[in-house]
């Protein structure tokens, strides 16, 4: 059963910027974690340092907040996301596991007729030195509700860097849904789907451009405990990448036309 004054606030993905929620409890400051495993790890369909397949099975965490400043429609958001696995030989800096840190801060506005948009700015590191360091600013958006278009949630975001590559990255995407018993809090099916490109050589310095997509199934259970909004995520991609994005990475680097990314995640929010 749901928890009494229980809410939604907004949150951002550290990797794509693209907008989602989480249902939280009463108050206006609310802190939020959780942690996933995968079969690889690929940032906006390029490879990011794990193939798909079993071999090191990074693990990602994220802490994170939302805070209240105008409830119900305006949010200050925040989220660290960090990434380890089991390192190879090119890994040599200490923590040489600790290949990713995302680290987002953004604000976040309900506009009306189910619209959110939002605007952050993040910095992403790897502090095992394996990648370098970016900036990235991003505006974000979301439609959300019960008919029409709204229905199918379609979301799109655009990203620039401040500091590293530059160029510019956009995507689109939907994930209409099923709920699997009555009610609003109930688990639900759901079937993401995005189409991706990144313009100017923003995947690589004078790559050109470069596009992927990707669609699969995402099973959400929530419940709640120790005064805590939890959630249980399983979700199966299939990534669909360009000549462009096949041929960029190490010799490690996944190179198949179509990828196979599975996420088994639990989050929780107060």
């Amino acid at each position: 059963m749901p928890a009494a004054g229980a809410q939604s606030v907004p949150t951002i993905d550290t990797e794509d910027a693209s907008l989602g929620s989480a249902k939280v409890g009463t108050g206006r400051f609310h802190p939020t974690f959780g942690i996933d495993i995968r079969n690889g790890d690929f940032a906006r369909g390029g490879y990011d340092d794990d193939a798909a397949n079993l071999d090191r099975l990074p693990v990602h965490v994220q802490v994170g907040f939302a805070w209240d400043l105008r409830p119900g429609s305006l949010w200050l958001v925040g989220t660290s996301s960090n990434g380890v696995h089991a390192p190879v030989a090119a890994e040599r800096d200490s923590p040489r596991g600790w290949y990713e840190s995302n680290n987002l801060i953004g604000l976040v506005g309900k506009v009306g007729g189910g619209a959110t948009i939002g605007a952050a700015y993040a910095i992403k590191t790897s502090p095992n030195g394996i990648s370098a360091t970016t900036h990235e600013a991003s505006l974000t958006a979301t439609l959300d509700g019960d008919h029409g278009l709204a229905a199918l949630h379609p979301s799109a975001a655009a990203t620039i860097r401040a500091k590293g590559d530059g160029g510019l990255y956009t995507q689109i995407g939907i994930a209409p849904e099923i709920a699997l018993y009555d009610g609003d809090d109930g688990p639900t099916l759901s079937f993401p789907a995005i189409a991706g490109v990144g313009w100017g050589g923003f995947y690589d310095p004078g790559s050109g451009s470069a596009a992927y997509g990707s669609a699969g199934l995402a099973y959400s259970h929530p419940f709640t405990a120790g005064g805590a909004h939890w959630r249980l995520r399983v979700e199966g991609l299939a990534v669909v990448r360009d000549r462009t994005l096949r041929r960029l990475g190490s010799l490690d680097a996944e190179t198949g036309v179509v990828v196979p990314l599975v996420t088994i995640g639990l989050s929780l929010a107060y």
